[in-house]
């Protein structure tokens, strides 16, 4: 699942595709049918990139690209606007291992929301190219072109500074 690009605004509702960065922050788009455009100043709004999102866990925290995975093959997702109990039941069978006194209704509303928002995107099912393992032939290429290219390339000799010229 790639999820890179994909963000989340504080005090802003769904989910934001990262198109460009200018000096003061960067330039979205709205992932529905609106596509509005916001420029998010870094001093001002706080953006959470999905890809790095974790969920309290009771031993390790949980990433929520791996409860995204799980609820893809789930039977049925609740909708967003369930009760809480029906909430809690599905996240015990998505993320068996999520600290319940941490993990409130509100999170799990939202991250069911999210998922119902992206799983139409074709992204949703690409693989993550950073954990998508480089092919054979490409990976050892690169360093060994990096190393002769600094062999071939003799040391240039420092240049001398010029002699003061008197008047």
């Amino acid at each position: 699942m790639n999820l890179q690009g994909i963000v989340a605004v504080s005090g802003k509702p769904g989910l934001w595709r990262a198109l460009a960065q200018n000096k003061t922050g960067y330039i979205l788009e709205s992932l529905d049918a609106q596509r509005a455009k916001l420029i998010a100043n870094l001093s001002t709004a706080k953006l959470a990139a999905l890809h790095e999102i974790t969920i309290f866990g009771l031993e390790d925290d949980i990433k929520l690209v791996d409860v995204f995975e799980r609820m893809k093959t789930a039977a049925s997702v609740p909708d967003a606007k369930a009760d809480g109990k029906a909430l809690r039941t599905f996240f015990r069978e998505v993320a068996p291992d999520h600290d319940e006194e941490k993990v409130y209704a509100s999170d799990m509303k939202k991250i069911i929301s999210w998922y119902q928002v992206l799983k139409d995107f074709p992204l949703f099912n690409e693989a993550d190219p950073a954990t998508e393992p480089a092919s054979v032939a490409e990976e050892p290429a690169a360093p060994v072109e990096a190393v002769a290219a600094t062999e071939e390339a003799p040391a240039k000799p420092k240049a001398k500074k010029a002699a003061a010229k008197k008047a």
